[in-house]
């Protein structure tokens, strides 16, 4: 009996062990497959690092970088951030792992600008944002209707010139003069040459101030998104900010999206515009959501969450871009000077620059990407969210954090950049192609990379570029008389100037009649 007893115990005591031993082996294999979380400031009960988050965020994630390497996290109230610093890892995220990390950050004021996103920036990877982004790319950027539009911007540049010319030796806010010339050349792009006079001054008198509370919106931070417990109290009046912004938003394209169905017919000549028979941006969209064959799924919502996208995104940015150039410009006379010569020499002192001219102004262009790279538009692009849990730099990002690619940093990374804080831009001049922005060149992604790279890159490009050969070609620049150049930027959807440019113009061609 006693036997038996010892005998079960034994068989008891082994099979215990070995229940202990398959245990402890299935922990540590289930810690080798979940990596640990990426190493981070501590930060407080409940509110996490949020109390200690900085205005000047992207300096404050530099510091950050320093002290915990190339990546690290943060909590914030609930939300977990992931911040990736080296270009090693940027291209774990936007190559390698480029489909789960597709989808953007969702924020309440993204999610009202956007329509409950039916958008090409906020909509989530899927079919629909596939079938949105090509019908974007496919009737307003493809080559030929940039060619066919050429002339809208060329009118627009001209008009800014000649306003210039007519306040010679008066102080001009740069920004808003680039900001103007971008939203023109849109509105004629999404609606042709229909809005004209009153009316179409008082879209641009509505959209103005909309487009720019909108952006910040975007930015600023809310504590809904941070503890979405709190979302339906609405603290801090994001939602209702945000929501009067978009009524105010349709009461302008309501009534013109509405005018064109009524009078919609791909065979009328109506639909097109003077400008060579082409059709606009509008009348492309409501034709296809009128169409019985419509296979983009495209409703209204879709199309004024498009126009949005396109006021937002085609101007602000390219404004800001123009202003820190022209602030760097006038930073580095020498570089001024090199610029201008260039432009004498392509174009010549008795003629007006034209798009043709573009593409063999290789130094204006070093100027440009060199401008971009100390002042990335989107420090940290826009923040992407993964569709489920990933190993990135050995480290587990889980599902629905939040994650930023630091472009602010990794383009003044020393390691990659001799003598990174000083404006040169012949360090572009050696190899075009590397120093495209394509985002193939992880060390320089200033619009991004994979399949979320800027839709509007093509159209963008093509302003900057004629924007600053024309102003530049145009007029000497000078700063106001007394006044001294202030470089320092604040964060806001963009990463702007904290003191706007303002600069003199000067005559510089040679024949004042092409002023006129």
């Amino acid at each position: 009996m006693n036997l038996q007893v010892d005998y079960a115990l034994t068989v008891a005591v082994v099979i215990l062990t070995f229940t202990i031993l398959w245990s402890i082996q299935k922990l540590v294999k289930s810690s080798k497959r979940r990596p640990s979380l990426p190493p981070g400031p501590s930060g407080l009960p409940i509110v996490g690092y949020l109390p200690f988050l900085r205005k000047d965020l992207h300096h404050q994630f530099t510091e950050l970088a320093c002290k915990y390497g190339p990546i690290y996290k943060l909590w914030i109230g609930n939300k977990l951030w992931t911040v990736i610093n080296s270009p090693s890892l940027v291209k774990e995220v936007v190559r390698d792992h480029d489909t789960i990390f597709a989808n953007r950050d969702i924020t309440v004021a993204a999610r009202i600008g956007s329509y409950d996103f039916n958008d090409i920036a906020w909509s989530p990877y899927g079919s629909q944002w596939r079938n949105l982004r090509k019908l974007f790319v496919r009737e307003m950027l493809s080559n030929t209707n940039l060619v066919a539009s050429y002339d809208l911007r060329k009118e627009e540049v001209r008009k800014a010139v000649k306003e210039i010319y007519s306040k010679i030796g008066t102080p001009i806010d740069i920004c808003e003069l680039a900001f103007k010339i971008d939203l023109n050349v849109i509105i004629n792009l999404i609606w042709g040459g229909k809005i004209q006079g009153v009316r179409r001054d008082r879209i641009l008198a509505g959209l103005l101030p909309v487009i720019a509370e909108m952006l910040d919106l975007l930015l600023k931070p809310n504590i809904s998104d941070y503890f979405p417990i709190l979302a339906r109290f609405d603290i801090q009046g994001v939602e209702k900010e945000m929501t009067t912004l978009l009524h105010r938003v349709d009461e302008i394209t309501e009534d013109t999206i509405d005018e064109r169905m009524k009078n919609s017919s791909k065979k009328s000549e109506a639909a097109t515009t003077k400008n060579n028979g082409r059709t606009d941006f509008l009348q492309i969209l409501v034709d296809l959501m009128q169409d019985e064959d419509n296979k983009e799924s495209l409703g209204k919502a879709q199309i004024k969450a498009m126009l949005i996208n396109i006021l937002v995104g085609g101007t602000d940015t390219s404004s800001t871009t123009i202003e820190w150039v022209m602030a760097e410009l006038l930073c580095h006379p020498k570089v001024m000077e090199k610029v201008q010569n260039e432009l004498d020499e392509v174009v010549g002192l008795n003629n007006t620059v034209e798009e043709s001219h573009i593409p063999k102004l290789a130094y204006l262009d070093a100027v440009l990407k060199e401008t971009l790279r100390l002042h990335p538009i989107g420090p940290f692009l826009t923040p992407r969210t993964p569709s489920r849990s990933c190993t990135i730099g050995g480290y587990t990002i889980p599902k629905d954090s939040t994650v930023f690619l630091n472009v602010w940093t990794i383009q003044r990374n020393p390691l990659a950049w001799e003598n990174p804080l000083e404006f040169k831009p012949e360090r572009f001049l050696d190899n075009t192609i590397k120093w495209d922005f394509s985002g193939n060149n992880f060390n320089y992604i200033p619009f991004g990379s994979g399949r979320r790279v800027c839709a509007g890159l093509p159209l963008a490009e093509r302003m900057v570029r004629f924007v600053l050969a024309s102003l530049l070609h145009s007029f000497e620049w000078h700063l106001p008389e007394g006044e001294k150049l202030d470089m320092s930027d604040k964060l806001m959807m963009a990463l702007r100037k904290k003191i706007p440019l303002r600069a003199v113009p000067i005559p510089r061609l040679s024949n004042f009649d092409l002023y006129k």
